[in-house]
């Protein structure tokens, strides 16, 4: 078995020196790089838009994991896939006709993905969990960085992998917010694939080795888990 894959949200980089830290993400052991685009709607936040994309875009040499935290996200799916988003997610609340807006981002060229919000029961994707290829637990409620990890976030990651296992879909199951070094483990052993932290790698003295031990706690063959 792999380690998980890490995907340092973008978020919680220093918007002064983004360039720097999108290449340390480049140099670290970091598999992705994870953005979050809000758009103070959906949210009550706004991140970053197209142009920023774009800057992150030209300087990043790892897979770009792009989080829509927007209403009515069809309207970009073009967009993004033209930015070279590797996954775009979009949320299940935000989504009118789901099915749909999944084909569309599949056939823009990305892989596919759906977010759900801490109150939103996983069962709600069964009828489309097979077209996926990533499902992400938000485990803070979305809109800022630096929130506490919500507790019941563990039992919705089996609910996640359960489904996934009994409908043979491929996808991995993310989860974001409030990930660390403490429960990263835990995390991983409830049935997470890729882990996004922000403020717990960007905040950090050096992000580089927080990246390193945050990768090395995932490890699935972990001799805690023998």
């Amino acid at each position: 078995m792999s380690k998980a894959k890490i995907a340092p949200s973008l978020l919680a980089a220093d918007f002064g020196n983004l360039q720097r830290d999108v290449e340390m993400v480049n140099k670290s052991e970091a598999d992705w790089h994870h953005i979050d685009i809000m758009d103070g709607v959906f949210v009550p936040n706004i991140s970053y838009g197209m142009p920023v994309v774009k800057a992150i875009s030209k300087h990043a040499t790892k897979p770009l994991d792009v989080h829509l935290m927007i209403v009515d996200p069809d309207r970009y799916i073009n967009t993004f896939a033209e930015l070279g988003a590797t996954y775009l997610t979009v949320h299940y609340e935000a989504c009118t006709h789901l099915h749909r807006t999944i084909q569309a981002i599949k056939a823009a060229g990305m892989k596919a993905g759906v977010a759900l919000n801490p109150h939103t029961n996983v069962n709600l994707l069964k009828n489309i969990i097979k077209d996926l290829d990533l499902v992400l637990i938000m485990s803070v409620n979305p809109g800022f960085g630096g929130q506490s990890f919500i507790e019941n976030s563990y039992e919705k990651i089996r609910d996640a992998k359960e489904l996934i296992k009994m409908n043979e879909s491929k996808a991995l199951v993310e989860v974001d917010g409030g990930v660390t070094i403490k429960n990263a483990k835990a995390l991983i052993k409830a049935g997470a694939d890729v882990l996004v932290a922000g403020s717990f790698i960007f905040k950090s003295g050096d992000p580089g080795t927080t990246i390193k031990e945050l990768k090395a706690a995932t490890d699935k063959w972990s001799i805690f888990e023998l």
